[in-house]
């Protein structure tokens, strides 16, 4: 995370009618230069405003500096423009796409001839600097109707196809950046030389005043992309790139990305041996190698055994379901798209092959929850048996476009660490309570310990059930969320279809953001699915349903350790936990006793008997990230002692043998998560 400045909050100003926003402000003597420059300004209502804008009637604006996150963003989507602008420079006949800011950077999407090379990003960005150079304004303009507005943009196609679309636009697309609700509007880059008109670009904005206040950017790399994301559209280029508010920012974040890079879970799955995505099976389904199994089955493990202290029941369902259920669920309505195409079965046909009985559809299940329903719903269910809570490690199949799909972290087959709780209205907010610190306690186990919640609201155009029982469910949500004493972050319209939920974001050990656990209140499945129980009362009543998946996924969760710890497991994960390496063949065998004495331990042990030199096997193991690793030579035997040897290069020597099998022990069944040294072992001695 890039954090060069802290940002500093500046008290709303007020704005005469007919006057600019910039001119207003000027009295303030507010920063236009560095990480505090103000590049735009938010209005009563949270909409974001150009310096230039000219309000027609009277109120408060608040600055926005352009180190705080919406600074960042229209700072990005005016660096998109530069880049836009440059293309259209160096490539004539290059057709426009959408441009829009993103987290960390910006892309822009053009057709053009041939693909872009690393070369053309470079040439790109000699141009973009010249632009920025020249302090070229950014004027908004007001089109008189859509058909002026065409009439403009008759060369350009995909702007076209937005402005007749206009009012079909989803507001939270990337489309959004230039069609939305309110008026059509353009962007001139004008020369402030000579008040000339350089470029437009159709776009609703707002932008930074002038291009001088993008002082740091790069672009990052090109790839190719289909328009509007759809792949039956034409195929397009697009051209990402970053921009900071100093250079600064800039290089602090481009460390990041090499940090990350070699953090990347694909490239350190390959090289540990963990798991691999075989062309043969297909995109998005991952296979784990025995070294990546022993991984996932220490995760698994540690997690059930938390549930049962914590009185979940463990359940198990099928991978696929009749049409029928998830129809009755709501998810064939609102999640379709989501889904793997159905399966038909069991049709019949007679001898001339005439379909004499109809087959049904069979779907691969995306989620659990309709089938833990029919579990609750199996048999009558009593007051007293709430709140009733079933887990499962539940293996789902979801649709993910090719182009998003992305390793572990974003698969089509993977299994979810997936609970459902069934309780009563009187104890909801107490088992709402639970369940949130039995997430934190439990990612804090696995050595996550920085975390916030996101709470998602609903979304008008998709969601089922009644604006009250909406608006009670997020109030529970939003008070127990508070009672938690972490940073609460709204989100807008992010619930799915039956629910607001609370979402726990974790920080990794680079400050990357990674979304974690979901909490998903409902009362609405049980209505659809006519679930009930007998009240104290004897009277029928309808549960209330927790959604709650801990990890996510199996496999993310996977992938984002791998990053977090770099690949380097805590002792009590690591695949080879325990390896020895003697300085001689000939001590071989006391090594050998000592794995043997760990393994009937249950710890992970071996002897590397290869025919490396002893410094080779210990580069190796170090690369392989086996975090102990023992030496033994002739003092060592003699003396009935082991030396250990560290990640870190760090080592300690002649430790006698039945105090290194008690530490190394001790370690794993403490689940220490830090990795052992020199200076660790000696605290713990």
């Amino acid at each position: 995370m890039v954090n060069v400045t802290s940002v500093i909050e500046h008290p709303s100003f007020h704005v005469e009618a007919g006057t600019a926003v910039g001119t207003a402000m000027r009295e303030l003597e507010l920063p236009n230069k560095g990480a505090d420059a103000i590049v735009c300004v938010k209005d009563a209502e949270g909409n974001l405003r150009d310096l230039s804008h000219v309000p027609d009637t009277a109120g408060e604006f608040t600055p926005v500096p352009a180190n705080s996150p919406e600074g960042r963003s229209v700072i990005r989507h005016s660096c998109a423009h530069v880049l836009a602008q440059a293309v259209q420079a160096e490539f004539p006949g290059t057709k426009l796409g959408i441009g829009p800011a993103i987290e960390n950077g910006f892309y822009y999407d053009f057709q053009v001839a041939e693909p872009f090379t690393p070369e053309d990003l470079k040439t790109l960005e000699k141009r973009m600097k010249k632009i920025i150079k020249s302090g070229q304004r950014f004027e908004r303009r007001l089109y008189a109707s859509a058909e002026a507005a065409a009439e403009e943009l008759k060369n350009e196609p995909f702007k076209l196809e937005l402005i007749q679309d206009k009012g079909n636009v989803d507001p939270n697309s990337d489309e959004a950046t230039e069609v939305g609700a309110g008026d059509l509007t353009a962007y001139d880059n004008v020369n402030p030389r000579t008040n000339e008109v350089e470029w437009s670009d159709l776009c609703r904005g707002p932008h930074i005043p002038t291009t001088r206040y993008i002082p740091a950017f790069a672009l990052t790399r090109s790839s190719a992309a289909y328009w509007r994301g759809n792949q039956d559209n034409a195929d397009l280029q697009r051209v990402y790139g970053t921009a900071w508010e100093t250079k600064e920012a800039l290089e602090e974040y481009q460390l990041m990305l090499a940090e990350a890079e070699k953090r990347d879970h694909r490239r350190l799955g390959n090289e540990l041996d963990l798991f691999s995505f075989p062309d043969e099976i297909g995109s998005g389904l991952p296979v784990f190698h025995p070294n990546g199994a022993i991984v996932r089955q220490e995760m698994e493990e540690h997690s059930r055994r938390r549930h049962i202290e914590d009185g979940y029941s463990f359940v198990t369902t099928p991978h696929i379901t009749k049409a029928d259920l998830y129809e009755k669920s709501g998810h064939l309505g609102f999640y379709k798209d989501g889904m793997f195409p159905p399966l038909q079965v069991d049709a019949e046909y007679d001898a001339e092959g005439k379909e004499t009985k109809p087959g049904q559809d069979y779907y691969l299940k995306p989620m659990n929850c309709p089938m833990h329903n029919l579990i609750f719903d199996s048999r009558g269910r009593s007051y007293r048996e709430l709140p009733l809570r079933l887990f499962e490690f539940g293996t789902v199949y979801r649709y993910e476009k090719s182009g998003v799909v992305h390793g572990l972290t974003r698969a089509r087959g993977f299994t979810q660490d997936d609970a459902h709780i069934y309780c009563t209205d009187e104890q909801l907010e107490q088992e709402l309570t639970s369940v949130l610190d039995f997430i934190i306690s439990l990612l804090k186990d696995y050595g996550l310990d920085d975390f916030y919640l996101e709470l998602s609201t609903k979304d008008p155009k998709k969601f089922v059930g009644s604006d009250e029982i909406w608006e009670r469910s997020t109030d529970i949500l939003q008070r127990v969320a508070t009672n938690s004493g972490l940073e609460l972050v709204p989100d807008p319209e992010g619930a799915a279809f039956y629910g607001p939920k609370i979402s726990v974001q974790a920080r990794d050990a680079i400050g990357r953001t990674w979304q974690m656990s979901t909490v998903q209140l409902d009362f609405n499945m049980p209505e659809r699915m006519n679930l009930e129980y007998t009240a104290s009362d004897g009277t029928k009543k309808r549960p209330i349903m927790i959604h709650r998946a801990l990890f996510g996924s199996i496999e993310r969760f996977f992938g984002v350790l791998l990053e977090h710890y770099a690949g380097a497991f805590p002792v009590w994960l690591a695949p080879h936990q325990v390896i020895g390496i003697p300085v001689a063949d000939d001590f071989s065998p006391h090594l050998e006793k000592i794995t043997a004495q760990l393994r009937k331990r249950g710890i992970r042990a071996d002897v590397d008997t290869s025919d490396d030199r002893m410094q080779k096997k210990i580069r190796n193991h170090t690369t392989g990230k086996v975090p102990f690793m023992l030496l033994a030579g002739a003092r060592d035997v003699e003396a009935d002692a082991v030396s250990f040897r560290f990640l870190d290069g760090t080592q300690v020597n002649g430790v006698p043998v039945d105090e290194a099998v008690e530490l190394i022990d001790a370690w794993v069944k403490e689940r220490i998560n830090d990795q052992p040294s020199e200076q660790s072992l000696a605290a713990r001695r």
